[in-house]
């Protein structure tokens, strides 16, 4: 890693120390007292201790590590996701097509940096390919629909995920050997969205944006802290190739589309009866729950950079 991403894993470190303490203050003033949400914000807290310290290591490691990371990140997903979804016999061609076919091949084709075939070989390929091994056990009951919940899932958890080690293969003149910071600044930036947005809503929210979906936003949540995480990525533009004020509408969009990828989310959720994706991280629920904002914003924030800084 450079002086610049460590410089910015120090400042993460530091907030997250700050956090603990104040995490630590408010359960010794509880006096031993149960309180829900103190011990969810200290879950919460030390979930992502141990969220930085991963990324960090993988980080340290380089390239290849960071793509074995977020290929086991598409796993658990993908894993999450079709857990929820119900299957029957003739759907397991496809499932392990989906597993030990697409979702590896998906990650070798970035680690191999063949942008030509990563990007449409689940959207395209594979989803001609896992209708066919569906037909062949004969079974028709809800076909379309089953066949449709595997694609779904594989486009989430994979190939949109897949998006952002992608970030590592692109040649931008200038800013060679620092690609790690554009993951760092997407992903940074994005999750600051939820967080802010959460806050924001409890603070200042009355009014709900998507009852039905999602009872916990409000307006003036995503309002406060779409801007505030926007304005937090202008003030990260020194780890991109962005100038500040395109760092901040680069930001703008891609918290954007979190919130957009959010409220989709939350949607399936809803039709599948639960609150949460899963129990994988604690205060957090699953792993999709985290990834939710990210997956929908990194393939369009690979492409603008690709297209715009390449």
């Amino acid at each position: 890693m450079d002086r610049q991403t460590l410089m910015l894993f120090g400042g993460i470190g530091m907030i997250l120390v700050l956090a603990s303490l104040i995490g630590l203050i408010l359960k010794l003033r509880t006096r031993g007292t149960p309180n829900a949400v103190i011990e969810n914000l200290n879950a919460r807290i030390n979930a992502w201790w141990v969220m930085v310290v991963v990324i960090g290591i993988a980080f340290w490691l380089g390239t290849g590590a960071v793509i074995l990371l977020f290929y086991a990140v598409s796993f658990y997903a993908l894993r999450e996701f079709l857990t929820l979804m119900p299957t029957r016999r003739s759907d397991y061609p496809a499932l392990v097509a989906a597993f030990y076919l697409a979702l590896p091949l998906q990650y070798l084709l970035i680690y191999s940096d063949w942008y030509g075939l990563f990007s449409i070989f689940i959207p395209v390929y594979v989803f001609l390919l896992l209708p066919i091994l569906a037909s062949l056990g004969g079974d028709s009951t809800h076909f379309l629909e089953r066949a449709s919940k595997v694609q779904w899932g594989l486009m989430i958890a994979v190939f949109c995920v897949s998006f952002v080690p992608a970030l590592l293969t692109l040649d931008i003149v200038g800013y060679e050997g620092r690609n790690l910071l554009l993951i760092a600044y997407l992903v940074i930036v994005v999750q600051l969205s939820d967080v802010l947005q959460y806050v924001c809503g409890k603070l200042f929210g009355k009014h709900k944006i998507a009852p039905t979906l999602s009872p916990s936003k409000t307006v003036e949540g995503f309002v406060g802290g779409v801007l505030l995480s926007s304005l937090i990525g202008a003030a990260l533009w020194w780890t991109t190739p962005f100038s500040p004020w395109q760092s901040f509408m680069i930001a703008l969009l891609i918290n954007l589309l979190g919130f957009a990828g959010g409220i989709v989310m939350s949607a399936i959720k809803r039709d599948r009866g639960v609150k949460d994706w899963g129990h994988m991280i604690e205060g957090h629920g699953g792993m999709l729950d985290r990834l939710d904002s990210v997956c929908f914003a990194a393939p369009i924030f690979f492409h603008l950079v690709r297209y715009w800084w390449t």
